[in-house]
Formats: structure tokens, sequence, C-alpha cells
């Protein structure tokens, strides 16, 4: 029930105005989010580089209005992967297809996609192409899967809650694909994404069991001990070393078990997230994770 409410929260216009008022509101932001600013994250991935964990910078925000916001959008990406590789971070670099204009025009989001991966394999710069909400999944997989025939090297993030996944990843597997497994952030209708924990939680394991089979140097997006430990275990029993796969967390989340993981050999990278539109963001992390709400309300009475 919370979870839900958090993601009507994310859609809500009138109510990020208000959160955005609320002053006391940037404690919880800061923990969060790195800055508003590219220099931010990639001051982040510096911090978390000195502990042997790496980053993953992410531009907040969500779809653009016309061509011209996907070539900014385009823009900074690029200068993301020039400052990474011209200061050596161990950093990659996180993108949505839809502020590439997936949406107005597909072709041109493959053009600006191109350029992208163009230069992040010249400079040596990962990039991984986000997942996003049901309606962009078919498009999504397009562009994704013609891109990834000159740059197989890209990662596209998966979600686990929805029930086309299984089949999707099946369509790939002749490529090997590099993939990000998360759960899912967004609100999907009952016949498009399962609905209870329990349910998306079995098929994340199942599907962390497909990728050591099927896919490439895989990625496990989550916070879920379980899943960890499952993702561990798998790889153990499949004859895969602790850096043959990694797992990703979100900056300012479970800071102890990222340090730890790294400790134990693990590889470990950090979802870094800086920019003006972190609202709808933010409250997805709140609906993902009671504890990260629990947070939020002792950061806005200030205990």
């Amino acid at each position: 029930m919370v979870n839900r409410l958090m993601l009507w929260a994310a859609d809500n216009p009138r109510l990020e105005r208000t959160i955005h008022n609320n002053k006391a509101f940037g404690r919880i932001v800061h923990r969060f989010i790195a800055g508003d600013e590219l220099e931010d994250a990639l001051g982040a991935a510096k911090e978390l580089n000195a502990k042997g964990i790496g980053g993953i910078t992410d531009l907040l925000g969500e779809g653009v209005a016309d061509l011209a916001g996907a070539a900014e959008a385009r823009i900074e990406y690029l200068r993301a992967i020039s400052a990474i590789a011209e200061q050596q971070l161990d950093a990659s670099v996180s993108l949505k297809l839809s502020q590439l204009g997936l949406v107005i025009d597909p072709s041109v989001c493959a053009e600006n996609l191109a350029m992208i991966l163009d230069q992040a394999s010249e400079l040596g710069v990962p990039v991984e192409v986000d997942m996003e909400q049901s309606e962009l999944v078919e498009a999504t997989l397009k562009v994704f899967r013609e891109a990834a025939d000159k740059h197989p090297e890209s990662r596209l993030a998966i979600q686990a809650n929805l029930r086309r996944t299984p089949t999707d990843l099946d369509a790939m597997a002749a490529i090997k694909p590099r993939v990000r497994l998360v759960k899912g952030a967004y609100a999907e209708p009952l016949d498009k994404a399962l609905q209870s924990k329990k349910e998306v939680t079995a098929q994340f394991m199942h599907l962390t069991d497909w990728l050591f089979e099927h896919g490439s140097q895989p990625a496990f997006g989550t916070h879920d001990s379980s899943c960890i430990e499952h993702a561990e275990h798998v790889a153990a029993r499949s004859g895969f070393g602790k850096q043959d796969f990694e797992i990703q967390m979100l900056y300012g989340i479970r800071r102890d078990l990222q340090e730890t993981l790294t400790k134990e050999g693990y590889r470990v990278r950090v979802y870094i997230p800086y920019g003006s539109a972190w609202y709808p963001y933010l409250m997805r992390r709140m609906a993902e994770k009671p504890t990260n709400l629990v947070f939020f309300l002792r950061s806005l009475v200030g205990k």
C-alpha cells in the first residue's frame, strides 16, 4: 500500500511543487542525490573509487519535449563521458532513451545513442541504457538491439517485475546480452507486472540464473540481501569469480554493505544520480524500500 502511494506521489505535480518549496527536504535530497551538476556526480564517483567502488553517473529527468531537448541531453552525456575519461575515474554512464528523443522520433534517438556509444567506446567509458515504463520497453529493446550490433559492450537494464521480461531475455540469448537486472520502480498494472514482493523476488532470482547461463558480465541492481546471496551462490556454483559480475546499488543506500562486499572481493558499482529533476526519482526510492521512507520522515522532523 505504501509503495503504491509513493509511486502515485512520484507523478503528482502539485505535491512535487510543495516538496520543492520545503527547505527541510534538502537533507534527504543530499543523502540520495549527488547534487545538481555533473561535477557533483564526478566528485561522488571519486570518493567511491577511493574505497574500491565504481560509479555510474545518472542524469536525472525522463523524457524531453522536443528534439532540441534531446540534443541537449546528448551533449550532457558526451560531456560526462569525456570528463570520466579525462579524470580517469572508474565510472560508467547510465542514460535514458526518452531523454534522447525516443518518444518523439526513434530514428533521431538511435542517432543520438550511436554518437554517445561511439565516443564512449573510443574513450573506454562503459555505457548502460536504463529501462523505463512498460510502454517504452518495446521501443527501447529495438534501439538497444540495433546499437548492440556495433557496441556489444553496452549494457541494458531489465526489470524483473515485468511479465514480459523472461521472453525478452530469451529473444536476446543469441547475442549474450550484457544486462543490469533490477526489480523495477514504476507503477505498472497487474496485466503488465507482478505485484507482490515475493513474486518479484522469485522472478529476479530466476532471471539471475538465466543471466549467468546466457548473459555476459551480468550486473545485479539490488539492495535485497537474499537476491545478492543468490547471485553469489549461483556464480560460485557456475564457476564464475567474484570479479566476473557486478553488484550495483544506489547512492546513499546500504553504504555499509557496499563497502563490505568490496572488501570481500566483489565488484561493486554505485548508481550516482545528479541534476535538478530529482523528485520522481526520490519518490520511487521511497517506494522501493520502507526504511528509505523512515529515513526521509526523520530528516523532515530533524531527528
